[in-house]
């Protein structure tokens, strides 16, 4: 029998990577090159189903890797020797890409799974990039360059058409002329010169749901303004629907309460460094989630979590909030993620799985989060020192989630988590902000029931403990152990009791099945001061009527797709049509 080389192995083994990664990308790339002409069809079916397909491609091609290397490999599947050389081998093919960032997260998703590594390792794995500076030069920029017109309606008019074709707009000087007016409206207030000078804008259009975006930057004297211009095709051709002109209106628009978007971009790592200039304040990691590719945008973030404890002695705690039955949930002081473990067990009331939370979470990665489902990644086989958890933190770790958490020698192991951006407890804020913030919140929190419903998505517990606050003051959902499809639940109203005995029951006198929900009921739990809980009611009312919860299951179940906007009412254009939600 020939025995292979080693180097001969290591440069095989090095080509079959990269062979996986391209036909990761390929595909990938091709998702996105069909965005365009969904968008031109309004084929909205279609575009549900491509982002689910994209989200499955990158599973499916590693795992046809793993499979082939073992083969190749056999029993030095798992030899860290030949792996050092096979990674020195695959970080000399990557490094001409234009993609090599996504090329070694590629690498680290198959060695993690030959090895099952705990913490890393490395040796074999790219814990940081292999390359200080991008190693190969971009092949073109990442954004076109509109000069400066006689008005900026005329160069909104450049811009749109750049993009599509004129006669595919329903009222293309119209909406020119609109966005031409906000933004002209906008430099007024900050002081910038009345006239664009230039705009630089990316070459491609970002799509998402039943949307297209236009992205750039534009420039009036000193002033540099962040432009998104959203466009809907609507039955007798495309409107601009919108245009954001602020860093927070973008950053929405971009959040990790946000299913991804499809943008085709040959060098993701130019176009994330735009983005950056739009939105500064939003980490890197974040902005790669938002493009689709959410496995780099998981190392960019482990990678922020290693930069972070680094620089700090801070130790991991209780988050604050209530603790959940089903989670034990920690963070930092200084840090912006939660860290949620599943406990071995779950009290009354609480009838779940381990396994049925687990595909909560993928549901939930699947699904249309509507800006308000928090984004989550799933971490494997994860170690810190010992001494980084306050003592009671840990103590419950080793004992309420010790099929997941345990101790080697200095070291706390944690075998599988989910890691999330932090928000503020809906409840916590309540009680804490001022009473302008506070109602703006609860009021929030209707309309966050409200989106969810018309995804098909039912929170199932709809306490306020279980919501959150972000940054931007929207309220997001993300405890996620009763979420359920709205399809599957029976809104009915509560049965009127009979009798006295029946009226002064302890338990219920009728019967209820699993799926049976009673709006009504709901209100008695809002745990609300008085004022705040008027301002709710006054609003959402209507959340403890089981008819308005029919009325959205029958839209849903007729094949209805309702598009929950990324953006407020006051960034739609004047004369666009309205889309009726709730």
């Amino acid at each position: 029998m020939t025995t292979i080389s080693d180097s001969r192995l290591s440069n095989l083994s090095a080509a079959r990577l990269l062979e996986g990664f391209d036909e990761y990308m390929a595909r990938f790339r091709a998702f996105n090159a069909r965005a365009p002409s969904r968008f031109a069809e309004a084929d909205w079916r279609g575009v549900q189903a491509d982002a689910v397909g994209r989200l499955k491609t990158y599973p499916h091609v590693v795992g046809k890797a793993v499979d082939d290397i073992r083969k190749m490999l056999g029993p030095r599947a798992d030899d860290p020797l030949l792996w050092i050389a096979i990674k020195a081998v695959y970080s000399g093919l990557v490094a001409d890409r234009q993609d090599w960032e996504l090329a070694e997260t590629f690498h680290n998703s198959v060695t993690r799974q030959l090895f099952d590594t705990v913490g890393v390792d490395e040796r074999i794995e790219f814990v940081d990039t292999d390359f200080d500076s991008p190693p190969s030069p971009s092949s073109e920029a990442v954004y076109v360059i509109f000069d400066r017109q006689e008005t900026t309606a005329e160069l909104v008019r450049q811009i749109l058409t750049g993009f599509l074709s004129e006669a595919g707009f329903r009222r293309l000087d119209s909406d020119a002329a609109e966005v031409a007016d906000r933004i002209e409206m906008t430099l007024a207030n900050s002081g910038g010169l009345p006239v664009v000078g230039r705009a630089e804008v990316v070459r491609s259009v970002f799509y998402r749901g039943q949307s297209a975006y236009i992205v750039g930057l534009l420039y009036a004297g000193s002033v540099r303004l962040p432009m998104v211009i959203a466009l809907r095709h609507e039955a007798d051709g495309v409107v601009a629907d919108a245009v954001l002109l602020t860093e927070d209106e973008v950053s929405i628009l971009f959040s990790f309460t946000r299913s991804y978007f499809a943008v085709d971009v040959a060098r993701p790592y130019d176009l994330v460094r735009f983005l950056r200039r739009l939105m500064p304040r939003k980490r890197i990691a974040e902005l790669y989630i938002s493009i689709g590719q959410n496995k780099h945008g998981k190392t960019e973030r482990y990678r922020d979590l290693l930069r972070h404890l680094h620089s700090t002695d801070e130790r991991f705690e209780h988050a604050p909030g209530t603790q959940g039955l089903v989670m034990i949930v920690f963070t930092m002081p200084g840090y912006d993620d939660v860290f949620k473990v599943i406990r071995n067990e779950f009290p009354p009331p609480k009838r779940t799985t381990r396994e049925t939370i687990m595909g909560k979470y993928r549901l939930v990665f699947q699904h249309d989060r509507a800006g308000r489902l928090i984004d989550a990644q799933n971490f494997q086989h994860l170690q810190f020192d010992r001494d980084r958890f306050q003592p009671e933190l840990l103590d419950e770790l080793l004992t309420e989630a010790s099929r997941t958490v345990h101790i080697d020698g200095d070291t706390v192991v944690l075998d599988h988590l989910y890691v999330e951006r932090r928000v503020i407890p809906l409840d916590l804020y309540a009680r804490e902000a001022v009473f302008r913030s506070a109602s703006a919140a609860v009021i929030d929190y209707g309309q966050a029931i409200k989106d969810l419903a018309c995804t098909n998505i039912f929170p199932g517990d709809l306490l306020t403990k279980n919501f959150g606050v972000t940054r931007h003051g929207r309220v997001v959902f993300y405890d996620y152990d009763e979420l359920s499809a709205l399809t599957d639940v029976n809104f009915k109203e509560l049965p009127q009791p009979r009798d006295d005995m029946e009226e002064i029951a302890d338990a219920p006198w009728f019967g209820v099945d699993d799926a049976d929900v009673f709006p009504e009921e709901h209100v008695h739990f809002l745990g609300m001061p008085p004022e705040l809980k008027e301002a709710f009611l006054e609003r959402h009312g209507d959340l403890f009527q089981p008819e308005p919860w029919r009325v959205i299951q029958k839209r849903i179940e007729a094949g209805e797709i309702m598009e929950v906007f990324p953006y407020s009412d006051e960034a739609r254009l004047d004369g666009t049509g309205d889309v009726r939600g709730w």
